[in-house]
């Protein structure tokens, strides 16, 4: 049967992967922390956001294309980078990375990756961004910034809502840590997931390679220690100033959720604004990202803007565009779909979201991404801001 008609939606390449992955590596991919309100709150507040249906205007034509940061896109859609991918898929950073590059999408390799930037390099295009958490150490961030750009990564993706840890119960339940831990729970997961199983055996058991190359220079650690608690701090807008200065390319700066930072980032020679709320997987207790894209917009008009979170479909994109985001990074599904349907899934993934997008257009008559905007029934005010 076409996957078209028996995995036609997001939701099901999710029930799909459900099925054929570990349960603990289901729960880190698909969990949030906290009762998981921000996820729910990201998903309803673009449920919320609505389009006014168009009649009678004849025949038309879809066109999904657009141009970011210099380059043109078959639509505004990436990979956004996703920690420990190899955990949810063997080998999934290396189909990701590939299959962008046939598709001609960008692909975000996370510094917290199971496979190495050099390892990852043959597998690149020209368009990899490369996502970092803010090392405490001088020397380690140069060198991990040297790295990848000897690797061939593009642009330069700094996360800064991450200050602390989240608590993210539901990995917790499921017995999740980097190293791996065996237990008895661990070992029938594998054993019931043959594919899954026999793939990591060939892919090597996971682990943050790149992180782990970088342990050694700060001393002992303990055996159950995560390597990113080893090497990560909590950033300030010092440092984000310092790595700028180490990149010779596009900065990307992923977690904005207020207008002021966004104006200060524009201030000082940020590329991009990431508006994001880490898709729920870091606080609880906040607004849902697209609350805040409208008012982001607002503050820098001419600001290239990304926006992640709580995108289930290619309506959410139309909507997060509509709102004034550039482009679009999806992170947990492109995972659904690589664990769904192995190297197959990320151009099945594109094709759910090209035709829904072009489906959604058709019915509220517009043609490309920038009739959006003025077809929306209304413009969702910001959190903490007031009707004129």
């Amino acid at each position: 049967m076409d996957p078209l008609h028996r995995l036609p939606a997001i939701s099901d390449l999710r029930r799909e992967a459900r099925r054929r992955i570990p349960h603990f590596a289901f729960e880190y991919l698909d969990s949030a922390t906290g009762i998981e309100d921000q996820k729910k709150r990201n998903e309803a507040a673009l449920n919320a956001v609505q389009f006014w249906p168009e009649i009678l205007r004849g025949p038309m034509t879809q066109d999904l294309s657009t141009t970011f940061l210099g380059r043109t896109y078959p639509l505004p859609v990436g990979i956004s980078p996703v920690g420990m991918s190899g955990v949810m898929w063997p080998g999934a950073e290396k189909i990701l990375a590939s299959e962008a590059k046939t598709l001609g999408l960008p692909y975000g390799y996370s510094c917290v990756a199971t496979v190495t930037p050099e390892t990852l390099a043959p597998h690149i295009g020209d368009d990899a961004w490369f996502q970092i958490y803010m090392p405490w150490n001088r020397d380690i961030r140069a060198d991990m910034l040297r790295r990848a750009k000897e690797a061939g990564f593009r642009a330069l993706v700094i996360t800064v809502d991450v200050p602390v840890d989240s608590t993210r119960e539901r990995q917790r339940r499921a017995n999740l840590t980097l190293p791996m831990k065996i237990t008895p729970s661990i070992l029938w997961e594998t054993a019931t997931h043959p594919l899954w199983t026999l793939g990591t055996l060939r892919e090597g058991i996971p682990s943050l390679k790149f992180l782990e190359s970088y342990v050694e220079r700060l001393g002992p650690r303990a055996s159950t220690a995560h390597a990113g608690h080893t090497i990560y701090g909590q950033p300030s807008w010092k440092d984000v100033e310092e790595m700028q200065a180490m990149w010779d390319g596009p900065v990307m700066v992923k977690g904005v959720q207020k207008p002021q930072d966004a104006r200060r980032l524009q201030e000082m020679g940020v590329d991009v604004v990431w508006v994001s709320n880490h898709s729920g997987r870091q606080f609880d207790g906040g607004p849902a990202s697209i609350e805040c894209l409208p008012a982001i917009r607002d503050a820098v008009p001419d600001m290239p803007l990304i926006y992640d979170s709580g995108i289930q479909g290619g309506l959410d994109v139309l909507r997060a565009v509509a709102l004034g985001a550039d482009f679009v990074m999806l992170g947990r599904a492109w995972h659904y779909a690589v664990a769904a349907l192995g190297r197959s899934g990320p151009k099945h993934l594109v094709d759910i979201m090209s035709l829904d997008m072009r489906l959604n257009m058709g019915q509220i008559g517009a043609q490309t991404l920038t009739d959006l905007a003025e077809r929306l029934v209304s413009r969702p005010l910001a959190p903490g801001a007031h009707a004129p």
